[in-house]
Formats: structure tokens, C-alpha cells, sequence
């Protein structure tokens, strides 16, 4: 593993956002980004957010409302 983080939709954007308003995949897509930025500070962000602990999928509550995510690191 590099140590670099990031982030992905999965299987893909139109599958995963697909409808959705722009606004709204836009700021999922911020906060995601600093939810990398944090993982690459050092933070555990699979401890952020609530879900079991620790891992596992991960709910934020974040404008208004809540998304998931789930902290998944890739081998190569």
C-alpha cells in the first residue's frame, strides 16, 4: 500500500449518484475530500461518525442530513 489515501464511488458515479442533485453529490464530494485530508494527516477516520467500532460502514452527520461510507483499504 502506498499510504496515500483517497476516494472512489463504487461501482461507479452514475450508479452511485446517479439523480441525485448536483448540489447535494457536490457536497458529499467536499466533505469526502476532507475526510481523506484527515486520514492523511494520520487520523483513524474509521472511528469517525457513528457505526461499529471500530470500522465498518460509517454514518456522518453532515448538512442537514447524513451520508455513508465505509474506511476500505486496498491492497495491490
Amino acid at each position: 500500500m502506498t499510504g496515500e489515501w483517497r476516494w472512489e464511488y463504487d461501482p461507479d458515479h452514475d450508479h452511485v449518484v446517479g439523480g441525485i442533485p448536483a448540489h447535494v453529490v457536490a457536497e458529499v464530494e467536499r466533505l469526502t475530500g476532507q475526510l481523506v485530508d484527515l486520514a492523511s494527516t494520520g487520523v483513524d477516520i474509521s472511528d469517525l461518525g457513528n457505526g461499529p467500532r471500530p470500522g465498518g460502514l460509517r454514518r456522518m452527520d453532515a448538512a442537514g442530513g447524513w451520508f455513508y461510507f465505509l474506511v476500505a483499504p486496498l491492497n495491490p
